[in-house]
């Protein structure tokens, strides 16, 4: 069993939250960021919370790590087929990252630069890799990880659902242990909270997900920030 916590918020400097997040009873987590101009960010990230939302229920359990990307795949085409229905949707898209706990294991399936996160033994790591210019730059070692925080590129995207038909997705599944925790974000925290701050948050609040926006907008907010906390109990 585990205890969840979810918050959104627009931030300090955005004028609609083009976020989604998305808890899918019994246990999966959504969360996406989306991009586009208008309106179009927040109709992507949507569509693809209620594209997951309305798919998993059809598959037969247990769910996995195939099929939570089939569950992304799926969304992008219908990102696709609206935005080339609907001028004002041209070049919409979003970022995904899903996790579905069943049993002892975590299963996960990403794209773009939101992210998966877990903790154990009072150690955060990130378990998801961003799918952007500037992550590319931190693995060759041009840049470092700090840099990558304020590079004026670090919005750059390689992948996203609804940038192509033929997207990559990231997944995988992990062991559970007992006293994990589970921290699914859009880089409205990441790029505004440090990974020290993140850490002291999860294993010290009590709503660790209003608080964790909290912090980022304390910083500045100066982007939608989402955040889905999952606790392993038992």
């Amino acid at each position: 069993m585990s205890k969840f916590y979810q918050a959104t918020d627009v931030g300090r400097i955005r004028k609609n939250n083009e976020d989604s997040l998305i808890v899918i009873e019994p246990e999966t987590f959504v969360v996406a960021d989306g991009m586009g101009g208008q309106a179009a960010g927040e109709v992507a990230s949507k569509m693809l919370v209620e594209t997951v939302k309305n798919f998993l229920p059809l598959v037969p359990e247990p769910l996995n790590e195939e099929i939570l990307t089939k569950s992304i795949m799926k969304a992008n085409a219908a990102i696709i087929k609206t935005a080339r229905e609907n001028k004002n949707y041209r070049g919409m898209g979003t970022t995904a990252t899903i996790l579905h706990i069943y049993k002892n294991r975590a299963y996960y399936a990403h794209i773009g630069d939101s992210r998966l996160y877990r903790v154990r033994n009072k150690n955060l790591e990130q378990i998801t890799e961003d799918h952007s210019y500037v992550e590319t730059l931190v693995r060759r070692g041009e840049i470092t990880p700090e840099e990558a925080r304020v590079h004026p590129m670090k919005n750059i995207l390689t992948q996203a659902v609804g940038a192509d038909e033929n997207i990559s997705v990231d997944s995988g599944n992990l062991r559970i242990d007992v006293d994990d925790i589970f921290m699914l974000c859009t880089d409205g925290l990441t790029n505004m909270v440090t990974d020290e701050n993140i850490l002291k948050i999860l294993l010290e609040s009590g709503n660790p997900a209003d608080d964790l926006v909290q912090a980022a907008l304390n910083n500045g907010g100066h982007d939608n920030v989402s955040v889905i906390v999952v606790k392993i109990d038992s």
